[in-house]
């Protein structure tokens, strides 16, 4: 017969506890993940190249696409882009249906279309529904008044983060495929378009061309597959921005938590952060396409990085986005593209105001 002293009892319970405080912070799923770099296969599993090519030319691929996002738009802003000659960069930010005050310091600031008398710019802001009338009444005014809403029938929530990217993918595609480049960031950025515009012109090696002698860059630009001309060449494809190979969470009170059935690899592809990057229209176009033969997954950046991986486009690191908030000192701003942690209007607009005013904006 197992006597149980108060003793045993008290190891057995601290093994308990053990066990569980290991089991809640993910080591043992650890154990269990296969290596992304030998045994990756995410659905579709095969290559998509043909497939991707068919749909790209309204072909009928083999295969039947495994995911489609089939929005509904409320508001489509088909006239946006439309006209638009040498059309350079279109903003599409990712925006809450109630954060009116952010987006209204936006129109005012980097968002504004008009910044660049000789550069064609455009913003929309990207927005899901929310169960509100009167909400949705207050959307519809603004968008009558601004037209740069795109809206389309889904929960605007935090886990449905991808749709609302997969809904400017393929409003580009359907809408707007006229721009070179397209630019996604949250509504709680500051963002630098003169820096956009010159990181756009040169990726690989800004900022340090514009601290180089002009004679040293023309060299560099003069070499076989590199920029000619300070320009990308219309079929390269950039996935650009703060660039990050990471581990998934598996802790089970993380707000990232990922279960092994989700997604069983010890890494992540590839990703750039969801909070601003830029993709080149090849890009994005091919990443689109892409979306039909990857499945669906909640967290954005890890969404799009799938779409990369298995587009073969190979994300490009800047450290001039920062996904946090940098520490703000006027000198600082020279460079920097893009940065969180500016969900207040009147910081934003003070900030942005004083590098327009240095030349940096």
């Amino acid at each position: 017969m197992l006597v149980l002293t108060p003793r045993k009892v008290k190891h057995i319970l601290f093994g308990l506890t053990v066990i569980s405080i290991l089991y809640i912070f993910g080591v043992f799923h650890h154990a269990f993940e296969s290596d992304f770099y030998d045994d990756f296969r995410y659905p579709y599993e095969g290559d998509i190249d043909a497939f991707v090519q068919k749909l790209k030319n309204n072909i009928t691929p083999d295969v039947s696409p495994i995911n489609s996002y089939q929005f509904q738009y409320r508001k489509n802003c088909s006239q946006k882009c439309m006209g638009v000659q040498n059309l350079r960069v279109v903003y599409l930010v990712k925006t809450s249906p109630e954060n009116f005050d952010r987006r209204i310091a936006i129109r005012s600031t980097w968002g504004y279309e008009h910044r660049f008398s000789d550069v064609e710019i455009r913003t929309v802001f990207l927005i899901g529904v929310r169960a509100t009338e009167g909400l949705q009444k207050l959307i519809n005014e603004e968008s009558h008044k601004f037209s740069d809403i795109v809206q389309a029938n889904f929960s605007d929530t935090y886990y449905n983060n991808t749709y609302k990217t997969m809904m400017g993918m393929k409003w580009v595609v359907k809408f707007c495929p006229n721009s070179k480049f397209y630019m996604f960031v949250d509504d709680d950025y500051y963002v630098s378009t003169k820096n956009v515009l010159r990181f756009i012109r040169y990726p690989t090696k800004y900022p340090q061309y514009l601290k180089e002698p002009m004679a040293n860059v023309k060299a560099l630009l003069r070499k076989p597959f590199q920029l000619m001309d300070f320009e990308l060449q219309d079929d390269a494809r950039l996935y650009s921005g703060y660039a990050f190979k990471s581990a998934p969470h598996r802790h089970y009170f993380s707000k990232w938590y990922v279960p092994l059935k989700e997604y069983p690899y010890h890494m992540w592809p590839p990703y750039v952060t969801a909070g601003a990057y830029i993709l080149s229209r090849s890009a994005l176009i091919d990443m689109y396409y892409s979306s039909f033969y990857t499945r669906h997954f909640r967290f954005d950046d890890i969404y799009v990085g799938l779409l990369a991986f298995k587009a073969k486009i190979e994300p490009l690191h800047c450290e001039e986005f920062y996904f946090y908030k940098k520490t703000y000192n006027k000198l600082d701003y020279e460079y920097t593209i893009a940065s969180h942690g500016y969900g207040d209007p009147h910081e934003l607009l003070t900030v942005w105001t004083e590098q327009k005013s240095l030349g940096n904006a």
